[in-house]
């Protein structure tokens, strides 16, 4: 397939960008000053020790183009783009959802994160304090308004107007611009936990007069939005790239090799050159109209009503009859079957929640594919192994709990004796998984009472569950913060 062609006038955007990078915005003194953030130290945390933690930590918003769930499963724009750079690396994804309070750049200095991909625009007010990879858009910033109202066709008809964005977005920097040139515009700040959709529902619903937002992103919010309009373009060709710690520049490095094979800008003539790869993942979130909405539709309303999987009310009332957390079983479910009842494994699993037939109270295999039977059978395996270790801490009882759903308890029995003989705690989970890789080697499976087992795959399947447990509970928290503040919300959604 070959790259789609996007024309940029002689290519002045691409030097603009370079030089932008090359002086860090240093002719913008005015917006230095009215900087009024601060932000820690960035940590020393770079390429080498990232590929030595296995994991690279991805911060971003909950929308319908940088992460979202559908049906229970991670998609996004840009949680596909990193995961594509986290694939060629040998490297996992875990993602860090920016709650109510949280500050992008923050996060990213404090280690918390390693880069920010969030459709994130390069601006003068961001570049003292983070670097940023070779650009893969750009996008217009254009005025969103209720379609009931005439369109504002220039500057003019900005004045007097209410605009609501949050601080820490690259249209509140352009409306900062706008109002210093003159313009009597009311910049009504929103909290963090706004994103662009949810901003944009509101002025459809005539709660705010305005906002700002990509054009892209409008293009496929009016899809499924109706009451809007978009109007003037307030800012040109912002530069989208990922965000990173200044003092990681093998990461930076790293990233930048990886831009520069999706997404390069011809010299000679200005030209957008995309690779397959990125076109495909264009039209799926951005283009296609159908499949985009298909995703946005639900993903949508997930931010009001919590809506994580089909089956969250029915795993609701089992999981607390058993006294669980619901999203840790929807974490389970996930990475057995991936929300599939007709899953079938090659040892024999069945369900949503992989039961072993033989293993089960259900005499009747064929009743393991009705949803409730099945997710009753796996939430009764997992509050035995969870009540095993009642004594211990949420994270190792939770890691211990799942290690032994997944790989059953006698190698588990196993992997804790033998980290005792190596003098570390059976009950600390980092103890026994250790313990699990190491007998995958026959100096100490050869003793153990079960043999040989890949430990490695229980210790993924652990880390994996419990990282996707920890977006889950944030997904539902930010959910509940919606509805907390504005019940309407839950009434409005679809």
């Amino acid at each position: 397939m070959r790259p789609a062609k996007e024309h940029i006038s002689n290519g002045v955007v691409y030097l603009l960008f370079l030089l932008l990078l090359s002086t860090g915005f240093q002719g913008c003194a005015e917006q230095q000053e009215r900087q009024e953030a601060t932000y820690p130290d960035p940590v020393a945390f770079d390429f080498d020790q990232i590929r030595e933690r296995g994991t690279i930590r991805m911060i971003t918003r909950y929308n319908s183009s940088s992460y979202f769930l559908h049906r229970g499963m991670d998609r996004g724009f840009e949680f596909e783009l990193v995961s594509r750079f986290a694939e060629e690396h040998g490297l996992k994804v875990e993602v860090i959802l920016l709650g109510t309070e949280d500050d992008p750049i923050t996060l990213l200095n404090r280690g918390d994160g390693d880069l920010i991909a969030s459709n994130y625009a390069i601006t003068p007010d961001r570049t003292p304090h983070i670097a940023f990879s070779r650009p893969y858009n750009f996008v217009n910033q254009v005025l969103v308004h209720s379609a009931d109202r005439s369109a504002v066709e220039d500057s003019s008809g900005l004045d007097d107007m209410t605009i609501s964005v949050r601080r820490s977005s690259s249209y509140y920097t352009s409306l900062q611009q706008l109002r210093d040139q003159g313009h009597n515009i009311h910049i009504d700040v929103v909290g963090e936990d706004w994103n662009t959709e949810a901003l944009i529902h509101e002025v459809a619903e005539g709660r705010l007069q305005a906002t700002v937002a990509d054009d892209n992103l409008f293009r496929i919010a009016s899809n499924y939005i109706d009451g809007v309009q978009a109007g003037l373009i307030l800012a040109e060709q912002d530069t989208v790239a990922w965000g990173v710690r200044r003092n990681a520049p093998q990461l930076k490095e790293q990233m930048d090799a990886f831009m520069a094979d999706h997404f390069r800008i011809r010299e000679s003539d200005g030209r957008v050159l995309r690779s397959a790869f990125l076109n495909v993942l264009r039209r799926r979130y951005f283009e296609d109209e159908r499949q985009a909405s298909r995703f946005r539709d639900r993903s949508f309303d997930m931010i009001y009503t919590g809506y994580i999987s089909p089956y969250d009310n029915l795993v609701r009332d089992i999981a607390q009859e058993a006294d669980i957390d619901w999203k840790l079983v929807l974490a389970v479910m996930a990475q057995e079957s991936e929300f599939n009842p007709n899953a079938r494994s090659w040892a024999g699993a069945v369900g949503l929640m992989q039961i072993i037939p033989r293993f089960s109270r259900v005499e009747d295999e064929a009743l393991l594919y009705d949803p409730e039977i099945n997710i009753r059978e796996g939430v009764r395996y997992l509050q035995k192994h969870l009540n095993r270790y009642a004594h211990l801490d949420s994270l190792n009882r939770y890691s211990l709990a799942l290690a032994n759903y997944n790989v059953g308890m006698g190698h588990v029995a196993d992997a804790r004796h033998l980290a005792v003989q190596l003098g570390n705690d059976p009950d600390e989970w980092e103890s026994v998984a250790d313990a699990l890789l190491r007998l995958m080697h026959r100096k100490y499976y050869q003793h153990a009472r079960y043999g040989f087992k890949r430990g490695v795959e229980t210790v993924n399947y652990v880390e994996d569950i419990l990282d996707r447990y920890s977006r889950y509970h944030a997904i539902a928290e930010l959910a509940l913060h919606f509805q907390e503040r504005s019940p309407d919300y839950a009434v409005t959604s679809r």
